[in-house]
C-alpha cells in the first residue's frame, strides 16, 4: 500500500511546539514507446501472360467529303467592295476585287486672259524745226 504520509500536513508543530518545514520530492514519470515493425513473408505468387490472337470484322464509318470550286465571272465596277467572305446556304463565297486604272482625258479651263484696248490722247510740246519756202512776187512796170 503507499505511503500516503508525504501528504500530511508539513507544516505541523513537532513535540516541542516548534515549526518544523519538511520538504518531500514527488518522482513524476512517464512511459515513452517506441513501435518498430518487420517485414514477414506470408506466401508467393507467380504471374504469367500469354497472347491469344482472335479475328474480329469491325464496322468504320468512314466520311468523304468533297469540294465543289467554282469561278464566276461577274466583272463588274462597285463603288463600295462586298465582303470579302460571306455565308449562302452551305456554299461560302469569295470576293476576289483588282484595282483597275482608270485614264480619263478632260478639258480643264485653267485661266483666262482678258485684253482691252484703251486709248488715250495727250499733248507732248516738241520743238522742231519746219522749214518752208516763201515766195515774193515784185513787179516792175515800164510804163
Amino acid at each position: 500500500m503507499p505511503n500516503w504520509n508525504i501528504f500530511a500536513d508539513k507544516d505541523a508543530a513537532d513535540d516541542r511546539g516548534q515549526q518544523r518545514a519538511e520538504h518531500t520530492t514527488i518522482p513524476v514519470m512517464q512511459e515513452d514507446l517506441q513501435v518498430d515493425k518487420q517485414l514477414v513473408e506470408s506466401g508467393k505468387i507467380n504471374i504469367s501472360k500469354r497472347v491469344v490472337d482472335e479475328d474480329v470484322t469491325v464496322n468504320v464509318p468512314v466520311v468523304n467529303e468533297e469540294v465543289i470550286v467554282e469561278k464566276k465571272a461577274i466583272n463588274q465596277y462597285v463603288d463600295t467592295p462586298p465582303p470579302a467572305v460571306r455565308q449562302d446556304g452551305d456554299t461560302t463565297i469569295v470576293s476576289v476585287l483588282k484595282e483597275v486604272l482608270v485614264v480619263e482625258k478632260r478639258l480643264m479651263l485653267v485661266e483666262e486672259v482678258h485684253i482691252t484696248k484703251k486709248r488715250t490722247e495727250t499733248a507732248n510740246p516738241s520743238q522742231e524745226t519746219l522749214r518752208r519756202e516763201e515766195v515774193t512776187v515784185s513787179r516792175t512796170t515800164n510804163l
